[in-house]
């Protein structure tokens, strides 16, 4: 997906940030087009490696509250999964947010094999299909079982919180907030589902255990190779929170094979009414990120529209 604030490199950039930082020398390089928010290189080595290269926008003036820190989070996050040794995601080569080799922050890591999940599932039988999900659950739930102290922002100097329930809640504001900045409207006016959210958010008190969740967990983000997952990536979206906030608990999603892998599924009214909310919050981010990325591919725009207006509707009469 292309976007207007994307930070591209030259060759040059990239020739000099490879024979400083990793001490080799550039073969060959091609963008890489798949990611909503930072751009990204995948770089041929002399010595036959490759890796892949992720920077950062150059101007943060624009930003969603929720996208403050996105490069030092999945840094952060990729090198704590990356303790989890059962779970396939690429190492962290070096991160530099010196300035001195490019404009903004950047970070290389380890290049992973396999297509997106997205790009061939069509392609796939059923049996595979739930194969391959049954694979996404046994692995969002190994993430899920990394605890945390406190809720909210996953990377380090973000505010944390003491319950889900206002930790969630600002989630909420936060991109609210950014709507109203940007002068984005919808059927509901602002207030209207302020109250109606603040009147359902109880229920977020029942979540008392602050958990790693990928949050950004969508088919995009799963590699796989002759029906077998090969790695999960972008992390950079990575929250302490509730773990029914995963992205194939949505209803995007929310298929067998997960709920087989995973081991559990939304049984309890508690756990409706909460995935409800969280259902609203993505809803509502997929249309506001639109106006801040200045996404240019008016198809996808005129799908999120209507996609929040399907939601709300849900939401108000749930």
């Amino acid at each position: 997906m292309e976007s207007k604030y994307k930070t591209k490199l030259t060759s040059g950039q990239l020739e000099r940030i490879v024979t400083q930082i990793l001490n080799s020398e550039l073969s060959e390089y091609q963008e890489m087009n798949e990611g909503w928010a930072n751009q990204a290189y995948r770089l041929l080595l002399k010595d036959g490696q490759t890796v892949v290269l992720k920077i950062a926008p150059t101007d943060k003036s624009n930003l969603m509250r929720c996208e403050q820190g996105l490069m030092k989070t999945e840094v952060e996050a990729l090198r704590l999964v990356s303790e989890l040794t059962d779970v396939p995601v690429p190492c962290v080569l070096a991160y530099d947010d010196s300035l001195t080799l490019a404009p903004s922050e950047y970070f290389i890591m380890e290049h992973m094999t396999g297509k997106p999940y997205n790009q061939v599932k069509e392609h796939c039988s059923v049996e595979k299909q739930e194969a391959i999900e049954e694979q996404i659950g046994r692995y969002n739930r190994r993430l899920n079982g990394i605890k945390g102290e406190q809720f909210g922002y996953f990377s380090t100097g973000r505010q944390r919180y003491s319950t889900w329930k206002e930790a969630f809640l600002q989630l909420m504001d936060d991109v609210l907030i950014d709507g109203e900045k940007a002068g984005i409207t919808f059927s509901m006016p602002y207030e209207e589902l302020e109250r109606l959210i603040q009147a359902r958010a109880d229920v977020l008190d029942d979540v008392l255990e602050p958990v790693f969740i990928s949050w950004d967990l969508w088919d995009g983000n799963v590699l796989v190779e002759n029906g077998r997952i090969t790695a999960i990536i972008d992390f950079e979206r990575s929250l302490w929170a509730d773990p029914l906030m995963e992205h194939y608990f949505s209803h995007f999603n929310y298929t067998t094979g997960f709920l087989k892998g995973y081991g559990t599924s939304i049984t309890t009214p508690s756990e409706r009414s909460r995935r409800a909310l969280y259902d609203l919050y993505f809803d509502l981010l997929l249309l506001i990120e639109c106006a801040y990325r200045q996404f240019d591919d008016q198809d996808h725009i005129q799908w999120t529209i209507h996609n929040l207006e399907e939601s709300i509707e849900r939401f108000r009469l749930g």
